[in-house]
């Protein structure tokens, strides 16, 4: 059931991290470390190559019943039969996403602000990415938003908040008490030579903060 979904730790790939055949590996040993949700982004890759990533993937979240989002495409979200997608605000609307999915499926939206955040509910959203948290390196044009901004965001909407954007275990106790659900990491996890390790520290690090 949608209703759930553990946001506490949502894990973003990134192919320039961990290349496609290493990837199913670096998923399940992130799990392993406490990972909650998986989505899979590849901004690079051919419909065909982002397929067989995602069938790959899928394997290992479906083995430890973990829910794997796909970022952007919803052909691949349908043809792999993942937990549902993830868009941005220059993506598919929202709307026509939530049409297009059907009412089984997950819908994340990015928001940066609590008007974006408000109509992402309208349009049928089921979680918020709050972004971005801090300056980040994956994501050429992120701004951080500040922490008021967030407050803002997480008070707007009655739906989880997962923050992203240049997170890591040495900063994310900034975030506790701003009314967030969970983070999104991508390099803090992905960029490392032990997945498993590093999972389980940011963790400890959330149940620290009471997330």
């Amino acid at each position: 059931m949608k209703s759930a979904i553990d946001y506490r730790l949502y894990l973003v790939t990134d192919s320039r991290l961990c290349e496609p055949r290493l990837l199913p590996d670096a998923v399940a040993q992130a799990i392993e470390g406490g990972v909650t949700v998986v989505q899979l982004r590849e901004k690079d890759a051919s419909t065909l190559g982002f397929y067989n990533t995602a069938m790959a993937v899928k394997k290992v979240t479906d083995t430890y019943h973990i829910p794997l989002i796909i970022n952007d495409r919803l052909d691949i979200v349908l043809a792999v039969d993942a937990a549902g997608l993830h868009i941005g605000q220059s993506d598919l609307p929202a709307a026509v996403a939530r049409r297009l999915l059907g009412k089984d499926k997950l819908l994340g939206v990015s928001a940066g602000s609590a008007g974006q955040a408000a109509a992402a509910f309208r349009d049928g959203a089921d979680y918020i990415g709050v972004a971005s948290c801090f300056p980040t390196g994956t994501k050429s044009d992120a701004q951080a938003i500040g922490f008021e901004e967030i407050r803002k965001i997480c008070a707007s909407v009655a739906l989880p908040k997962v923050g992203i954007g240049g997170i890591k275990a040495d900063n994310v106790a900034q975030l506790e008490s701003l009314g967030l659900d969970g983070i999104a990491v991508v390099s803090a996890i992905m960029g490392q030579s032990d997945p498993k390790k590093c999972a389980a520290d940011l963790a400890e690090r959330l149940r620290e903060i009471g997330l």
